[in-house]
């Protein structure tokens, strides 16, 4: 399935009419929810998985859902070819800034060796980027980095 995964092309304005101006600023604009604000930072179902809110690209089962408690929805693992990571060097820092492979959305940035989980991957992803879907999928999982 992400062996053939074509990206999608949408301009600004199509963007602004499917996204909310919030989702757009996030999404689009690499904007930040304030923590312990997101729909899903407490939320842990025991199925289902979560897909990109622009195109719904399949992004992180509920399994690889965790608390890490830093305010963010936190994952550690997501379904192959459905994250891409790139080095983002904003607000004198160097991050790496996770997006959907798909749509090139916004999601938020991974961090590395914290020891919170055998992958020793946090995603740290805006509630906003993402969409709860209750149906699981045998997609397999890994590490982005």
């Amino acid at each position: 399935f992400f062996g053939c995964l074509l990206p999608m092309a949408r301009s600004d304005a199509e963007w602004k009419q499917v996204l909310s101006p919030h989702d757009y600023n996030i999404l689009r604009e690499k904007g930040t929810e304030r923590g312990g604000t997101g729909e899903y930072n407490k939320f842990y179902p025991s199925e289902g998985h979560f897909v990109c809110k622009g195109c719904g690209n399949p992004l992180y089962s509920a399994k690889a859902k965790f608390d890490s408690g830093c305010g963010w929805p936190a994952f550690d693992k997501c379904y192959q070819g459905g994250v891409k990571v790139q080095v983002d060097n904003s607000h004198g820092m160097q991050r790496i800034e996770i997006m959907c492979a798909k749509c090139d959305g916004h999601l938020g940035h991974v961090f590395q060796n914290e020891g919170f989980t055998a992958t020793n991957e946090r995603h740290c992803v805006n509630s906003a980027s993402v969409k709860y879907v209750k149906e699981g999928t045998n997609l397999p999982e890994a590490k982005v980095v």
